[in-house]
């Protein structure tokens, strides 16, 4: 777990035409770490309904937003794209360059695959790779990370690659949809950059709607069907106020296997991913008598319940936003655990079938 996380709480930076952004404070981190919430991205995010190209789009506001702030910062000045395929082309990078006139100078491209060994063991092996060098710039990506073994992999890749050719990058800026081990990553990644670039800046890294967190190893939570470190949920991470008052205004996102289940598949493949949503939902139909509610609830919440609105507010890491805006939150979530006193896992579970069902009824073959 990351160094004083909880210490760590969110302040409000911004909040310009319908897209909320807060910074990541207290935690006395190398790298700066923003989360940013909007209406698109919180219906991407709480309705796998959303499909094909819809997923891209839905990430464009809350992207050109914080690319204008960044460039107004004096963060960017000239950018250079990487896109790890397939990851990166959910992510509207050029198309929010252009839009806030930043120069993109080039566009590198990289593949990397998971290889299985012997025992199981899993390595990477980067596949594809077209790198094109734009000393000092900003190296821009978007990607989702959940254990950021991909991740780091390339990103070691493409400095060896500038230091080859005796150039360095002045930063990374990167957009995610993920966890809590991001982070992590991403602060001991900075350190070990500095030791050959000393006037790196840094990571600035964009978290849409919230930084999540993954099941662990081993741990396939209360519903007996979750994949450690691949689905997302709330539990030790910090969600965007905004969308955690849209979540719990529904009685259904919260139950979801994960927060963006696979973002590929969801964009290219939906065949697979009605596939796995409704093997989840099925699986809890299959087993709904045997899933305690209460413990399911408190997993995807966060937090054992009944809470205190002092210990909700250090859970949340919410210490340091507006207490007329924490308080109602507080009672809208004792408000959401009241509502579902009379509602059995077999009905939400029959319930999201037919909903997914009827909505993709078009993919459905």
């Amino acid at each position: 777990m990351i160094e004083n996380w909880n210490d760590v709480h969110i302040v409000p930076e911004f909040s310009d035409q319908g897209v909320d952004c807060y910074r990541l404070a207290g935690g006395s981190f190398v790298n700066e770490y923003y989360i940013v919430s909007e209406a698109e991205t919180r219906k991407l995010m709480n309705h796998p309904e959303v499909v094909g190209y819809e997923v891209y789009a839905s990430l464009v506001t809350a992207t050109s937003q914080m690319m204008y702030y960044l460039k107004e910062q004096k963060k960017i000045t000239s950018a250079n794209i990487l896109s790890i395929l397939r990851g990166a082309l959910n992510y509207p990078l050029e198309e929010s360059c252009y839009k806030e006139h930043i120069r993109v100078h080039d566009i590198s491209f990289m593949s990397s695959e998971r290889v299985f060994g012997e025992n199981d063991e899993m390595s990477l092996d980067i596949k594809y790779c077209k790198l094109t060098m734009v000393p000092n710039s900003t190296l821009m990506i978007g990607d989702i990370i959940a254990s950021g073994e991909t991740l780091v992999q390339c990103l070691r890749y493409v400095t060896d690659y500038y230091r080859k050719q005796d150039a360095k990058l002045r930063n990374i800026l990167l957009f995610t949809i993920g966890g809590t081990q991001g982070i992590e990553i991403l602060e001991k990644l900075t350190k070990e950059i500095r030791t050959y670039w000393p006037d790196f800046e840094g990571f600035i890294t964009v978290y849409y709607e919230g930084v999540f967190s993954c099941y662990e190893e081993g741990d396939k939570g209360v519903s007996g069907i979750n994949r450690a470190l691949i689905d997302f949920y709330w539990k030790g991470g910090i969600v965007a106020p905004e969308f955690r008052r849209q979540t719990l205004s529904m009685q259904n996102p919260l139950f979801e296997k994960c927060t963006i289940y696979d973002g590929g598949a969801r964009r290219y493949e939906i065949h697979e991913h009605i596939e796995e949503v409704l093997e989840f939902w099925n699986g809890i139909l299959a087993r709904a008598d045997k899933i305690d509610k209460q413990a399911l609830l408190e997993e995807k919440l966060g937090h054992a319940l009944p809470i205190s609105y002092e210990d909700w507010l250090k859970d949340c890491h919410y210490e340091k936003l507006d207490a007329k805006l924490t308080r109602w939150l507080y009672q809208q979530e004792r408000g959401f655990v009241e509502s579902l006193k009379d509602v059995t896992l077999e009905e939400i579970a029959h319930q999201r079938i037919d909903e997914f069902t009827t909505t993709l009824q078009k993919y459905i073959l």
